[in-house]
């Protein structure tokens, strides 16, 4: 029997064997009994210490059970090891290693290659990177890649830069140092790496990786001393306490594991330390890391063996049920380096054949699964594809890729509600604050990434393309640094700022995206530029983000540039030129032709010389000798489009997201959905860009009261006073940002000059397009003389001030009061004969005329609603706004 065969056997019998008495594969979705699989549940249950920083374990149970998934309500141990048949296991797997006899407590030789054999079915797989690597695409070092300055990714970096730079070594470390028995500088971190919660230490692993991807992407001197001084303090921990062991908890938690007792995923904080470490060695080229990583692989090899000894395998499988992050995908990664038979049986062991086997029988069977558990595992199952070529692995991960693409997915790319997978196809009934965890798109990028490199299909570069945009590029708040969010909200009328965790803070959250958050902003390079190796250098530029690549193999240094992109200027057009050492290298050039474009409109230049038809979904290949001189442009044509949500139900065919090429626009809104797409085909018939003029029109009004600057907002339906908000990206900036046009909306008018005194305007709310106040506060979409006021100078005298009168009643003003404060509502009143009277309410009328606290976005539209219009921005750009993802097309 083939290899491969063998392989499908090995996986489909655990598959089948954790099915025995009705027990479904779900049960191997974190089924320690106790817990659920969700971070966000056992991390409000870790809320509940008590005074010496322990979980009351009675307390915790009170939290977590009423929130099962599925695992039953039988806690006893046993109830959730994995049901095997004894004689079916005995012919795949060494049986258990019995003792010896009491006069001889020496144990049977454990054969790692024997078992590795035993579980792979045949052969040693040797020689299989060679076999089946030698037709991967290569990456491109993050060393070679520069971001060019000034651009969203860049700003994306940078922003993350100055977090890394931000956090203390000596707070990183202290739980590793008090745990090894080391003294301990200053004082821990809080959230998730606070010393009372059982997964702390995870967030040091993803900074490692983050730093050493970071370093390799700027080369910046200070972070490097920061990331070794890391190293160094790991080095010392593990020294200390001299077996391998590294963790900023006890090893007892170990003892919890493989007990099935239930403790808060030890192996995934595992894996992110060992992962952290190896990145620090092979790209930052740390050798001491790489010992620390062999010496915990060494001791957990240790720990493993002796519960094949002690119990069974079955035990070891049982054990998985805990997330165990993508320990299969580091020791992979591992054995690629040590060439040590061990670490290649013991990434077997990590598999989690109960999961794997649903897929290598191609079935959709996820649902119930906790996303963020199993996605690094079929990483991992890539990695043993690449390690040993076993062909079952590459088809594991395709039909995977391929199920939650179809079924599984948001218009954003990213998947999961409330960290689960639910039915596929049914994604209507998902949608709230709670959808798209943050860790699950970091790591769908990755098995999209591979998959890519595998197959050079474009396809998985276009998820790629969309995941990055919407799904990665979202959960930064703008150049705050340290300031993410766990889960991306797709219900309408909702905001990444109020949701259950909202923003994060810079040295109190910690959580999981938290990690893979800034890793994300650290690589931000790696995956424009993937080579081929071979007798002509061949280069594939899979995503357009501004970027200097230097291009060793063909001598040539890859510069590409990107006008910017504006919903007025319908292409995304690309520059891409070489730089040359020498003049007359031999390359070929593959660029792909994003799916969402077209053919018509689309064009290529190489040189100012026409290449012909290009056809989108595709690559343009170029092979020739490459100057300095050479150029090559690109015209890709963007357009709107609509997307239903993934939901074969009938009654929500209507629910569609809007995309302009790959960016999601979500539209400013506090819950209405309702579009008014009407019977046309034509999407222009009920979407439209934002002229460029109107960001000139734009404008805040302010006034002060008791010391505080306050500013003229518009929100459900009335005028009031709000404090000016004191960050950017808020509801409060959208409500107090006007656009101030004359009653032909053709007319030009610039309201950063003094030319709005004197003039006739209509006021529009920014989030409201075509909506306009009338002289009775009311807001209409039908415009008239009602809806005119008359800008005049300030009745205060002050010359930087201005009035607001109505245009039906000269000499009646907007007016507030005096000493206000938050939520006054404006009203309307006339000059009084009295002097007195007329001083206050002199003051009352008057406005500052400041610069708007928001402008439109260059890519901004605007959509015809049922009751209102919306207006729409890409999603990655809003912050604390409320918005709209999905609408309702049949209103």
């Amino acid at each position: 029997m083939a290899a491969a065969a063998v392989g499908v056997v090995v996986v489909v019998v655990v598959f089948l064997a954790a099915a025995v008495d009705g027990v479904a594969g779900k049960d191997c979705t974190n089924g320690f009994p106790g817990l659920t699989a969700s971070h966000t549940e056992r991390a409000a249950a870790a809320a509940e210490l008590r005074p010496d920083g322990e979980v009351e374990a009675a307390r915790v149970l009170d939290l977590l059970l009423p929130h099962g998934h599925g695992h039953g309500d039988d806690h006893d141990g046993d109830r959730h090891l994995t049901p095997t048949d004894e004689s079916t296991w005995m012919s795949l797997m060494p049986r258990r290693l019995l003792a010896s006899p009491a006069s001889s407590p020496r144990r049977d030789a454990f054969d790692w290659l024997m078992l590795y054999r035993n579980l792979r079915g045949s052969g040693s797989g040797a020689g299989a990177i060679a076999a089946s690597g030698g037709a991967l695409l290569a990456e491109a070092s993050l060393h070679d890649v520069r971001l060019q300055p000034g651009t969203v990714y860049w700003q994306a970096q940078q922003t993350n830069l100055e977090y890394l730079l931000l956090l203390d070594v000596d707070r990183l470390v202290w739980s590793f140092r008090t745990q090894a028995g080391l003294p301990a500088s200053g004082a821990p971190y809080g959230g998730w790496e606070g010393p009372g919660v059982e997964l702390r230490g995870h967030f040091v692993g993803h900074y490692l990786s983050a730093t050493a991807k970071m370093w390799a992407s700027t080369h910046n001197d200070t972070l490097q001393a920061k990331m070794s001084s890391v190293v160094d303090a790991l080095h010392d921990c593990q020294k200390k306490m001299g077996s391998g062991y590294l963790s900023a908890f006890p090893s007892e938690f170990f003892d919890r594991v493989e007990s099935i007792k239930a403790v808060w995923a030890p192996y995934y904080t595992i894996h992110k330390i060992m992962q952290g470490l190896l990145d620090q060695y092979t790209v930052a080229g740390n050798s001491k890391a790489l010992d620390l990583v062999v010496g915990m692989a060494n001791y957990f090899s240790d720990r493993v063996k002796n519960v094949i000894q002690k119990y069974s395998i079955e035990r070891h499988w049982a054990s998985l049920n805990e997330e165990s992050g993508g320990m299969n995908d580091v020791l992979y990664q591992l054995y690629t380096i040590t060439n040590d038979q061990k670490h290649l049986t013991l990434a077997h062991l990590f598999d989690k054949p109960c999961f794997l086997g649903l897929l290598a029988v191609q079935a959709d069977s996820i649902s119930g699964f906790h996303s963020n558990t199993h996605i690094p595992v079929v990483i991992g199952a890539q990695m043993r594809y690449e390690v040993t070529g076993d062909l079952l692995y590459k088809q594991i991960a395709t039909f995977f890729m391929d199920t939650i693409n179809s079924s599984h997915s948001y218009a954003t790319g990213g998947t999961s509600a409330g960290e689960f997978w639910t039915n596929p196809k049914r994604l209507a009934d998902t949608l709230s604050t709670e959808n798209e965890e943050s860790c699950t798109t970091y790591n769908m990028l990755k098995v999209s990434r591979n998959l890519f490199r595998w197959t050079k299909e474009l396809s998985y570069a276009d998820y790629y393309e969309r995941a990055l945009i919407n799904g990665v590029l979202s959960i930064q708040r703008g150049t705050d640094p340290g300031v993410m969010i766990y889960m991306l909200p797709q219900a309408p009328g909702r905001s990444k700022a109020v949701s259950y965790h909202g923003w994060g803070t810079k040295y109190d959250s910690f959580w999981c995206c938290y990690g893979t958050g800034i890793e994300s902003f650290s690589k931000l390079g790696d995956s424009i530029y993937f080579e081929e190796k071979g007798d002509r250098p061949v280069l594939n530029i899979i995503q357009y983000i501004p970027s200097a690549y230097n291009w060793k193999a063909a001598g040539l240094t890859v510069n590409q540039q990107l006008k910017p992109i504006s919903s007025l200027d319908m292409f995304l057009q690309v520059s891409l030129s070489t730089s040359a050492k020498t003049n007359g290298q031999s390359a070929t050039l593959n660029v792909r032709i994003p799916s969402w474009t077209s053919a018509n409109g689309a064009k290529a230049t190489l040189n100012d010389n026409d290449l012909g038809l290009i056809s989108p979904g595709s690559f343009l290949s170029i092979s020739k000798q490459w100057n300095s001189d050479d150029h090559l442009s690109l015209q890709f044509p963007i357009t709107l489009r609509t997307e239903a949500i993934k939901d074969d139900r009938p009654e929500y065919a209507s629910l569609q997201a809007i995309l302009f090429g790959p960016f999601v626009l979500a539209g400013l809104s506090t819950g209405d959905w309702n579009a008014e797409a009407g019977n046309t085909s034509a999407i222009s018939d009920w979407i439209s860009p934002v002229p460029s003029s109107y960001n000139s029109q734009l404008v805040t009004f302010t006034q002060e009261s008791s010391g505080k600057t306050f500013v003229l907002s518009s929100a459900n339906g009335s005028l009031a006073m709000q404090e000016r908000p004191t960050v950017d990206g808020t509801d409060t900036a959208i409500h107090a940002t006007f656009r101030v046009h004359p009653q032909d909306s053709a007319g030009q008018l610039d309201t950063q000059g003094e030319t709005l005194k004197g003039t006739s305007v209509q006021i529009e709310p920014f989030d409201l397009p075509g909506t306009v106040i009338t002289n009775n506060l009311t807001q209409s979409a039908q415009k008239s003389s009602d809806s005119l006021f008359n800008i005049v100078p300030g009745l205060d005298g002050n010359p930087n001030s201005v009035s607001l009168e109505l245009g039906t009643k000269p000499g009646c003003f907007l007016v507030t009061g005096v000493d206000y404060s938050v939520g006054t509502k404006i009203q309307v009143s006339c000059k009084s004969s009295l002097p007195s009277i007329n001083r206050i309410f002199e003051q009352a009328a008057s406005f500052v005329q400041a610069a708007p606290l928001r402008q439109y976005h260059p890519i901004s539209f605007i959509a015809k609603g049922v009751k209102r219009n919306f207006l729409l921005e890409p999603l990655y750009s809003l912050r604390d706004e409320f918005y709209t993802v999905y609408f309702n097309l049949g209103a």
